[in-house]
């Protein structure tokens, strides 16, 4: 398919056209078709930088969120409606921020990792379940240009136009499966869920980390990281393209004395003006300057069972009961054709077995799953294979 049915619509970009638009979808019938394109690796942050929307008897619309920052009008008409998204998780954070929040919805990538496809991307399912290519090229383009060039419009138009075919498509193979409701249920978990928390010490999850022992260096990271950080923000840049993540570590584990040491270092010298040179210098300095107390900790407070690698020593019948849990969740996930992590969560397998209940039958492995987040679905598959494990 190399064109949109009704050919690239015009891209909205004032109050006037997008009172339209509103009243058009409001119009239409059916679940609507969303997706949206970010510019991750140019800009800072997540934002959407166009928004697609196709519904039966609107036709398709591409809505320029720079020029139109609230869509929740859109969003109002369309709250009682199921929005149909591929890979929901990724672009519910930038829709929120525009005031596009969906009640119900159905992820079109979910669907076929439930339904056992082996390649889930969009064009993989289009091209598997509805038997059309879709030209893939411009995925990765920086989607804060304007004008959008011709050609990105057309790719971006056309990963909406199929999007409700495709789930139709899904919904029959997984009421043919006997999985159309545990799709449901984990379709109300996504649009349940809260916005999610802050990250906390997000500089710790710098490429490279684990190469830095010393908290003096990991000073350093925190210094370099957060300075970047400001800087990005400021200039709505990427932060990697302000500094990359190894040139960070390298500065940490080097604790330079002076920005000519600094430039020695790889990422730091080339075309680095001497300016930019006596700002990362002084980030280094200031981690330099803190006192033992100020220093962070070596790690992040671990909630939870401790890395199953340090299981066998920590706690050996904890270690038999996970890997025998492990064992029989792959067997079951196979048996059902589909990913493992689905299933269940590697995670809340872990926390029963480090912790399982006190008596370990049906009822009470239940409840332990259900209290770490497990669909009904999940506890009517896995509880049973779980009792086996934690009692042998």
């Amino acid at each position: 398919m190399l064109e949109p049915r009704e050919g690239i619509p015009p891209v909205i970009a004032d109050a006037a056209a997008l009172a339209d638009v509103i009243a058009a979808f409001a119009g239409g019938s059916g679940p609507v078709a969303v997706d949206a394109e970010r510019a991750s690796g140019y800009r800072y942050g997540q934002r959407a930088y166009l928004v697609q929307l196709r519904r039966e008897g609107a036709g398709t619309a591409l809505i320029d969120p720079v020029a139109c920052p609230d869509l929740s009008g859109l969003g109002r008409v369309l709250s009682d409606v199921e929005w149909d998204l591929h890979a929901a998780t990724q672009d519910l954070p930038c829709l929120r921020e525009i005031g596009m929040v969906p009640t119900r919805l159905f992820d079109t990538e979910l669907a076929g990792r439930l339904a056992g496809f082996p390649r889930v991307g969009l064009g993989a399912m289009v091209e598997n379940v509805l038997g059309f290519v879709l030209e893939k090229g411009h995925s990765a383009v920086d989607w804060s240009t304007r004008p959008l060039p011709e050609p990105w419009l057309r790719y971006a138009a056309l990963d909406v136009e199929l999007l409700v075919d495709l789930r139709d498509a899904l919904e029959k193979e997984l009421d043919r499966q006997g999985k159309l409701e545990w799709a449901h249920q984990e379709f109300d978990a996504i649009a349940s869920a809260p916005p999610p928390e802050p990250r906390k010490d997000p500089w710790r999850r710098t490429s490279g980390m684990h190469k830095v022992r010393r908290r003096r260096q990991l000073a350093v990271v925190r210094e370099l990281w957060q300075t970047r950080d400001r800087i990005a923000q400021r200039r709505d840049v990427s932060p990697g393209k302000v500094l990359g993540d190894a040139a960070i570590v390298e500065a940490a584990l080097a604790l330079p004395a002076d920005a000519q040491a600094l430039s020695a270092l790889n990422g730091f010298g080339n075309r680095m003006g001497r300016r930019q040179l006596e700002q990362w210098q002084a980030a280094v300095d200031r981690a330099r300057a803190l006192t033992e107390t100020q220093l962070p900790a070596p790690g992040q407070p671990v909630t939870g069972p401790p890395p199953p690698r340090a299981w066998a020593d920590k706690d050996p019948a904890a270690a038999a009961r996970l890997s025998a849990a492990r064992a029989a969740v792959t067997a079951l996930a196979e048996q059902l054709n589909m990913p493992q992590e689905n299933l269940i969560t590697p995670d809340t397998v872990r926390r029963v077995c480090w912790e399982p209940p006190k008596d370990v039958d049906p009822e009470t492995v239940g409840a332990a799953l259900s209290g770490y987040g497990a669909r009904p679905w999940q506890v009517e598959q896995v509880t049973p294979v779980l009792v086996a494990a934690l009692s042998a």
